[in-house]
């Protein structure tokens, strides 16, 4: 007797009924099995909770800074947060300005691909910095 989890809503006899819309899956881990608890989407298998207007706004590949704002190719940015850097015995410190970044689609969530003074090129992530 196998169900598809997914596929399955109580309705109201209290027997499964089909349920037409498929849920969007994690955004974080992928996983299909995600749920609706009220507002928000909820993946049982990392515990991550998200709006669905919020995996809109990322897919439209709008990239934005700590604060809020919105990024774009060529703006100066502010690292709000010091950084270890592998193989540089000072990393890079808050504060520190990058100029003329370049929005990419990196590995993982690094998706700023700049050059940082006394360091040299690397990417960063849009969660450590805030445009100037």
């Amino acid at each position: 007797m196998g169900y598809d989890l997914q596929k399955l809503a109580i309705g109201e006899s209290g027997y499964g009924d089909r349920v037409e819309d498929t849920l969007p899956p994690c955004p974080e881990c992928s996983s299909e099995f995600t749920y609706e608890m009220g507002a928000l989407m909820v993946c049982p298998e990392c515990a991550h909770e998200w709006a669905p207007a919020e995996a809109v706004a990322e897919e439209d590949g709008v990239i934005k800074d700590a604060v809020g704002n919105i990024l774009a190719d060529g703006d100066t940015v502010t690292v709000i947060k010091t950084l270890k850097v592998k193989g540089s015995p000072t990393g890079i410190k808050s504060g520190t300005k990058v100029r003329n970044i370049r929005l990419v689609q990196g590995i993982g969530d690094h998706d700023i691909d700049c050059k940082v003074d006394g360091i040299g090129p690397m990417q960063l992530k849009s969660s450590v910095v805030k445009k100037v």
